[in-house]
Order: C-alpha cells, then structure tokens, then sequence
C-alpha cells in the first residue's frame, strides 16, 4: 500500500526512542554542545557565518547535483562579473537563504511557513509556492522508475505543511528528544514534498534553522550536507525505507549519527581555524606592526578571498592604505595575489587548505 503521510505528532512517537536511539541522541547532543561552545570563542562570528554558511551551501547543493569549487564561489563573492560557473552562482543563492533564514530565526525565535516560502523562492528563483497541480512522482535517476509518489491534491499539501509548522514551533506537541524532533520533521518534509523544485535544500536548510531556534546552536555552523554526501544513496534509501516499513529507528539513528559526526568535525576545523588566526595574529604583529590590527585578522578570515575594496571597508581606510597592506601581506607571505583581467585579489591559502584537507 502506498505511504500516505499522516499528520504529526504521530501517536507512536513515544516508541521512537529506544535505547539505541536515546544513547545515540546523548552522544550527538554532547558533541553539538561543544560546537555551540566552541563556535562562541571565534571573535568575530561573520568570519565563521561567512565560511560555514557557504561550505553548507556547497554540499547541499552538491547532494542535488549541483557542483562547483571553493575557488569558483570565492571569486564569485569578490566580483558580481564572476558568472562562468552558474552551479556557484545557486550555492551562493544557497548561503543567502541559509543566512536569511538564520536572521528571521534569530530575532523570531520561530520558523514560520511564510519564511520556508522566501527561503524556497530564493533557491529556485520563482514563486511557485506550494504545489497546487497533481503529477509530481519522485524516480530513481538511473533508471526512471517511481520511488515514492507524494500528496497530489493542493488542499492536502497545504494542510500537512500548516500542521508541520505547527509542530515545529510548539513544543507541547510532542515530549521526544528534540534531535529525534529534527528527524521527524525532516522527513515529513520530505514526504509532504511542498515545492514543485528544492524540496531537499529547503528541507536541509530547516535542519539548521531548528536547531538555532531550539538553543542548540548560537550560529549556522553545522553543515549535515557534508554527511548526506558521502553516501547520498543512503540517504534517499533510508527516508524511502520509512515510508515501506515504518520501522524509524535506522532513520533516526541515521540522522543523529550525522549530527554527531558532523559536529565532531566541524569542532576540529573551528580549532584549526582558531589556531591558524592565532598564528597570523602573532606573526603579523611581529613582521609588520605598524598595520596590525585585530581588524584585519578579522578580513584575512572573514574573506579567504579578499581584495582592495574588502580591506577598504573593513578597515576604514584609503584605497591607497588597504592597497599597500595587501601588497606587505602578500609580500611577506601572508596571502598570495592573484589577478583576474585587471583586478588584483589575495588569497589566504592557509585557510582554504584547512577546508581542503578536512574534506569539505
């Protein structure tokens, strides 16, 4: 019989968390602590919004089929003509729903529909809203047969979504653990299926909005996407097998894997990170003191590509000031100057390697 998705909280919710899943979820809420923990000792929380947000975007859209490089989307922040690559052109439409979505939840405290509406707008650039015509059927790409066909009617689709919100955002809804909560929203909004297009970044970019809504984290910093990835086919498996045999354990042990794991690298890449600012701050200070500042750690970081107008701003200074800066970095080994056509552009290349060699 076909999966008919019924509305929340389901009433064997309670059943959900076993033994195997409440340990699994106290491992994953540990180390998601340390994160929020972590995270917070960054001075300068755009430096890790900037980054984080835009790997994210990067492996969720890459979950999708959408590639590109960390070279591509850098040069893409720096200059508006960059457009050769329109894969990083939508993983930059990415990070700025995630960073829209982070703000509205941030000052809200709540996850409102009309904000999954902007967010799912933003990422597919149009306004279709919710599915209102029948006809949509999720296939197996490599050989076209139909997986899961989800709810056709624009009333039904309109009701589920109304009462997901709901759920999400009342907490006497449901008593489970509220990492076990996130599972079970993720996959009812990948059942619901709401959007004709971008249904799975949407659906990932929530993740990360509850979690900032429920206190677990201050900041966007844990990319799940990066987890998905590494075995997608898993994924997909897993939300399907839900849906034939309504055992949710393996999906929710799944999930709270990927928060634990992800969190436990992103902890590391914080530290490195941390350590590597630390580094710069000490020889900058040493080798040119007259231009240090904390100001500028904070561009060098916050830009991994970074250029005359960035400092300019940044530092409030002239354009002939923040040109001989970078000029002395570069000089001394700090940032490497590139060029495209006739503008210059430096890169922090200590930073993008520890992205490169934590595999993200």
């Amino acid at each position: 019989m076909p999966y008919q998705v019924q509305k929340l909280p389901f009433e064997n919710e309670s059943a959900f968390e076993t033994k195997a899943v409440l340990k699994k979820a106290a491992s994953a809420h540990r180390y998601l602590a340390e994160l929020k923990g972590i995270a917070a000792t960054i001075p300068n929380e755009v430096i890790l919004i900037n980054m984080l947000t835009l790997q994210e975007a990067k492996d969720s859209s890459a979950v999708e089929n959408i590639i590109t490089t960390h070279d591509e989307l850098f040069k893409a922040e720096l200059f508006s003509s960059h457009t050769s690559n329109i894969a990083a052109k939508e993983v930059q439409d990415y990070a700025t729903a995630l960073k829209l979505g982070f703000r509205k939840v941030k000052r809200q405290r709540l996850i409102r529909l009309s904000d999954i509406i902007e967010i799912q707008a933003l990422l597919e650039k149009n306004k279709a809203g919710l599915r209102k015509l029948p006809g949509t059927e999720l296939k197996n790409q490599q050989t076209g047969e139909v997986i899961y066909v989800p709810p056709q009617s624009a009333n039904e689709v309109s009701s589920l979504i109304d009462n997901l919100i709901t759920y999400i955002n009342d907490e006497s809804q449901t008593d489970i653990d509220v990492l076990v909560k996130m599972a079970v929203i993720h996959h009812q909004f990948e059942s619901i299926h709401p959007f004709y297009d971008g249904n799975g970044r949407s659906g990932r970019i929530i993740n990360i909005l509850f979690l900032v809504m429920n206190e677990l984290l201050d900041l966007p910093v844990l990319y799940l996407s990066r987890f998905i990835i590494q075995d997608k086919a898993n994924y997909y498996k897993k939300l399907q097998d839900v849906r034939e045999t309504n055992q949710w354990e393996p999906w929710l042990l799944y999930m709270l894997d990927g928060v634990e794991q992800t969190s436990k690298k992103t902890i590391n890449l914080i530290q490195e990170i941390k350590n590597l600012m630390m580094q710069y701050k000490h020889d900058i200070r040493d080798q040119l003191p007259k231009i240090y500042s904390q100001d500028l750690i904070n561009n060098l970081f916050k830009h991994p590509y970074t250029k005359i107008e960035f400092m300019k701003n940044d530092l409030q200074v002239s354009r002939i000031t923040a040109t001989k800066y970078l000029n002395l970095l570069s000089k001394k080994g700090f940032l490497k100057k590139e060029k495209i056509g006739k503008s210059n552009y430096y890169i922090n290349q200590p930073l993008c390697e520890l992205f490169l060699d934590n595999n993200v």
